[in-house]
This record gives structure tokens, C-alpha cells and sequence, in this order.
């Protein structure tokens, strides 16, 4: 008998054929559970090892390895995506480069280890040269979120004023939303890159 393995991936186009059974594995079946919001596998995986096979973020499964989770990646991707668009700002805060990031505060969505933010910090610190230990990082939390670290302060007795330093921050920047634009620092960043590889294919192709 096959061996069925307990399986949560998302699906996408170049899913589907794994999911309708059109290619198939073989010395084993996939067992696929349905989990629409593929993060909520994620967290089910790390925390309760509820899968044989997970899709897993980058950050989620390298944090869980450090935290000494038994299971392994193999090199098979899911997802690529490019972040170099995944970042916006303030045009009246005198950035023009992405060194200009430098001795800023740079809001994070979520957490510091959300996938993107890691892409991310990475283009700016590898491919700009940002000194990433010169920004100040904040995280912005929103809805459920929020309202699960307001009640953690008052549960801990915890001091308004510092603990609401994220929400303020995202006030602020709501208030800001008029003038923040999808940012022309991220064509900068998209722009740069895609030169720097044409530069290195034209070299190769040399």
C-alpha cells in the first residue's frame, strides 16, 4: 500500500497539477488538507507538527530550526516573488536614495522576521549598501494584532505610553497617507538591479 503523506500547500497555478493528482509522486501519495490561508499551515506545522509536507515562509522555517523543530527544507519552491517594490515612504522625509534610509525610522509590517521584510532589508543592505543597524525598525501592527499586544500589556500591568508605540506609529502614518506613494525609491531599487544583472549577463555573454 502507498504511503500517504499529510499535505498543506497553496494553490496556485503551478500547484494545481500536484493537487488534481495530474503529476503524481513516486513512492508515495499526497494526502492535501485545504488550509485557505496558507500561513495558518505555517503556524500549525511549527507549533504542532501538523503535516508530513508544509509549504513553509523562508524566516518561519529558518526561526523554527533555531528553535530546534524537527523537520528539514528541501529545495523546492513553491513561491518566488521580487520585493523590491514591497517598501513605500514619506516624500516630504528627504529620501532621494536608498542610503537615505540611514538614521530613519522604517516601519515593519507584522514582525521583523515576515518574509518580505527580510527580502527586503536584504536588496537594501547587499545591493544599496544601506547600513542596516542605522535605521530604526518599528513594528506596525494592525487589527488583531494590535489589539492581542493591548491586551497583553494590560494582563502584565505594562505602561501605556511605551507600549503604544507602534499604534501611534501607525496613526501617524494613516495620518501621513496622503503623502505616501508607492515609492519612486522602489523603481530606484527594481531599476538598479535589473542593471546590475544585465551588466552581468552581457559580461558572461562576452
Amino acid at each position: 500500500m502507498t504511503k500517504r503523506l499529510k499535505t498543506a500547500l497553496a494553490t496556485r497555478g503551478h500547484t494545481e497539477a500536484l493537487k488534481d493528482g495530474t503529476v503524481k509522486p513516486r513512492s508515495f501519495d499526497f494526502e492535501f488538507e485545504d488550509v485557505p490561508v496558507i500561513i495558518n499551515a505555517f503556524r500549525r506545522m511549527v507549533r504542532n507538527l501538523d503535516f508530513d509536507i508544509c509549504e513553509l515562509a523562508m524566516t518561519t522555517y529558518l526561526c523554527s530550526r533555531a528553535y530546534g523543530k524537527a523537520f528539514t527544507a528541501i529545495p523546492v519552491f513553491p513561491m518566488r516573488a521580487f520585493h523590491h517594490g514591497a517598501i513605500v515612504y514619506n516624500t516630504n522625509a528627504g529620501v532621494r536614495t536608498p542610503k537615505d534610509l540611514e538614521g530613519k525610522r522604517v516601519g515593519v509590517n507584522r514582525g521583523y522576521t515576515v518574509t518580505t521584510g527580510l527580502w527586503v532589508r536584504s536588496i537594501l543592505q547587499h545591493e544599496h549598501g544601506v547600513d542596516l543597524s542605522k535605521v530604526t525598525w518599528v513594528l506596525h501592527r494592525t487589527g488583531q494584532d494590535a489589539r492581542r499586544a493591548r491586551r497583553v500589556r494590560r494582563h502584565r500591568g505594562g505602561h501605556r505610553r511605551a507600549g503604544g508605540l507602534a499604534e501611534r506609529e501607525a496613526a501617524h502614518r494613516e495620518r501621513e497617507g496622503s503623502r505616501l506613494r508607492l515609492a519612486a525609491l522602489a523603481r530606484s531599487l527594481s531599476d538598479q538591479s535589473h542593471g546590475r544583472r544585465q551588466k552581468r549577463r552581457a559580461r558572461r555573454e562576452s
